[in-house]
C-alpha cells in the first residue's frame, strides 16, 4: 500500500542558501522527518492564494506546524506588547486548511501554534503571555531553547492511549489556551496546570489532536507521529 501523504503547514519567510538570500516556502526539516519515520510521506503546505480544496482532497492527513502567534484579533483581544507581528496571510491559509480538513474528517496533528489556531478556529481564546499567568519562564526558557515539562494525561483521552498517564516532552511557548473552543476537551496539563494538550470530542473516531509541545523535537519518543500517520493511513478512501 502506498504510504499516507500528510501536509505540513509552512511558513513564508526570508532564508538564505549559496549565494541566494530571498523569500522561501520552508518548514523545519523537524517535522518532515517525523512524518516520514512514522511510515507517511509529507509535503510542505506554505500559504498561497487559494487551492485549498484541491490540497485537501489529495491528503491523508494534515499536521498544523508551529510558528508566530495567532493574530488576537482572531479571538477578538487587543495586542498584548509581547504578541509577535500578526502574519494574516499564514493565519487566514491555516484557518481554511483547518477548516477544510474539520469537513473531511482527515486526522489532524496541531503543534504549538497549530493547537493554538485549532483552539481559536473552534471559537476558543488564548493567553497572550503566559509568563505572566505563571509566575516563570519554564515553557520558554531562552531564545532557540526548548524546555522540558512532564504532562499528566487524561485517563480514556486518545493521548493517554498513546503516551500513558505522563510524558516528558519539549515546549517553546509563551502563549496558552485560555477559553476552550467549541467541542474541545483538554487532554494533558502541565505541573502549573496550563492545558498542553486538546482533543475534538464531536469528532469521535477521527484523529484529531493538539499538543502544545514539540514533539517532532524528539526522535526518541516518536509514539504521537507514530499514531497519527496510522490513524492517516486507516482512514476510509486513504491511499
Amino acid at each position: 500500500m502506498t504510504r499516507p501523504l500528510v501536509g505540513v503547514t509552512g511558513y513564508l519567510d526570508e532564508a538564505a542558501w549559496g549565494v541566494w538570500r530571498q523569500p522561501a516556502a520552508l518548514v523545519p526539516d523537524t517535522y518532515v522527518a517525523s512524518v516520514a519515520r512514522a511510515g507517511a510521506a509529507a509535503v510542505v503546505l506554505p500559504p498561497q492564494d487559494g487551492g485549498v480544496a484541491e490540497v485537501l482532497d489529495r491528503l491523508d492527513g494534515l499536521v498544523l506546524a508551529g510558528g508566530p502567534d495567532v493574530d488576537p484579533a482572531r479571538y477578538g483581544a487587543a495586542p498584548h506588547p509581547r504578541t509577535g507581528v500578526p502574519q494574516p496571510v499564514r493565519d487566514s491559509w491555516e484557518f481554511a486548511l483547518l477548516a477544510g480538513a474539520l469537513a473531511r474528517e482527515l486526522p489532524v496533528l496541531a503543534v504549538c501554534r497549530g493547537m493554538q489556531l485549532l483552539n481559536v478556529a473552534l471559537g476558543g481564546t488564548l493567553v497572550q503571555h503566559l509568563p505572566e499567568r505563571v509566575g516563570g519562564s519554564a515553557h520558554q526558557p531562552a531564545p532557540a531553547v526548548f524546555g522540558r515539562r512532564s504532562v499528566r494525561t487524561r485517563p480514556g483521552s486518545v493521548l493517554h492511549g498513546i503516551l500513558g498517564a505522563s510524558a516528558e516532552v519539549s515546549c517553546y511557548h509563551h502563549q496558552a489556551v485560555d477559553t476552550l473552543g467549541r467541542g474541545l476537551t483538554p487532554t494533558a496539563w502541565s505541573g502549573d496546570d496550563t492545558v498542553e494538550a486538546l482533543e475534538l470530542a464531536s469528532h469521535e473516531g477521527v484523529f484529531t489532536v493538539g499538543v502544545q509541545w514539540h514533539p517532532e523535537t524528539d526522535p526518541s519518543d516518536p509514539r504521537l507521529f507514530a499514531a497519527f500517520a496510522a490513524a492517516a493511513a486507516s482512514r476510509p478512501g486513504a491511499r
